[in-house]
């Protein structure tokens, strides 16, 4: 490598970090990069089975075995299986100018690792008609390593979606993405919130960073701007953060993360979830008190792009007034 090609990938960190301490604050961009920083020491050094951070491993070892058995091209087509779905959510305290908002939820894209996916699922987008788009996280195919090509297939989505489109990050997602990100149009919330209007009333969205790899999610900042009493929508990757949300005040919790368990055995029966929260949480609607909430299965596939028993989706939620 060149002097002067070193040079310009200092001067490119330089710049990147500059963006992030303006954007984020000098404090909080540190303390996000030295937990990703931290995390990618998983995936150096000795192998090591035993290590749950090592699980690429296990899963190239499904992989094979789906090889040998057969299965692994019929989980392919699966995972390629794009459906959408529509879900409705009756809140009684929406404003009733907005009785009939549609939200298209996206969740665990993984773009550079789901080609077939990302081509249904933007023929799919241009069918539908929605007010706003959410993006609930995991847009990288791998947790760690270069993400150009996961910012170039960002890019493709964005182009496809009509109307305001707003994200939170995944624990796949690097920090580092974020000015790329919102340069093409995608509002990221960092534990943060916006004000929609529609007409003369206003709900309010709110996102958290990661809960389940970085535990940077800070639910009380993000709904630090949010009047009390006001309708409020909840962005978060993983169903984790449930009971904090509705201690709160938010009225609708959209999350994914879970892919649904991804490989399941008939009924769907998912063989794992990865998260703490119950596993009624797994997939699809759900409530805890009064809020209301809804867990994605994805569009795209974690670590190997095969699904069995659990087909991708994007959702429409119209939420409408009791």
């Amino acid at each position: 490598m060149t002097t002067q090609h070193t040079y310009g990938l200092l001067s490119k960190e330089r710049d990147l970090l500059e963006k992030l301490h303006e954007r984020l604050g000098q404090a909080y961009a540190h303390r996000r990069l030295s937990a990703e920083e931290e995390y990618e020491e998983n995936f150096t050094g000795r192998f090591n089975l035993l290590n749950a951070d090592k699980w690429y491993s296990i899963y190239f070892v499904l992989a094979q075995a789906l090889k040998m058995t057969g299965l692994y091209d019929q989980g392919a087509r699966n995972a390629e299986r794009v459906e959408v779905r529509e879900n409705h959510f009756r809140l009684a305290d929406l404003p009733s100018g907005f009785d009939g908002f549609t939200l298209l939820h996206l969740s665990d894209l993984h773009v550079d690792l789901n080609p077939g996916a990302m081509r249904e699922m933007t023929k799919l987008i241009a069918t539908l008609k929605y007010d706003m788009c959410v993006l609930t996280g995991d847009f990288r195919g791998k947790v760690y390593g270069p993400f150009d090509a996961t910012v170039a297939g960002m890019a493709e989505v964005r182009s496809q979606l009509k109307g305001p489109v707003y994200g939170v990050f995944g624990n796949y997602d690097t920090v580092r993405m974020l000015p790329e990100l919102e340069a093409m149009g995608i509002r990221m919330l960092v534990n943060e919130s916006e004000t929609i209007v529609r007409g003369k009333q206003r709900i309010y969205l709110a996102g958290v960073d990661d809960a389940h790899y970085y535990r940077t999610a800070d639910i009380e900042q993000a709904g630090s701007r949010i009047p009390p009493g006001e309708f409020s929508i909840l962005l978060s990757h993983a169903p984790d953060t449930y009971k904090q949300a509705a201690v709160a005040g938010f009225k609708l919790f959209l999350c994914g993360h879970t892919h649904g368990g991804q490989i399941c055995l008939p009924g769907p029966i998912p063989l794992a979830l990865s998260t703490d929260a119950p596993r009624r949480m797994g997939a699809g609607p759900w409530s805890y008190g009064t809020m209301a909430g809804y867990t994605s299965v994805g569009v795209g596939s974690s670590a190997v792009p095969v699904r069995f028993n659990r087909q991708p989706e994007i959702t429409l939620h119209r939420l409408q007034c009791t």
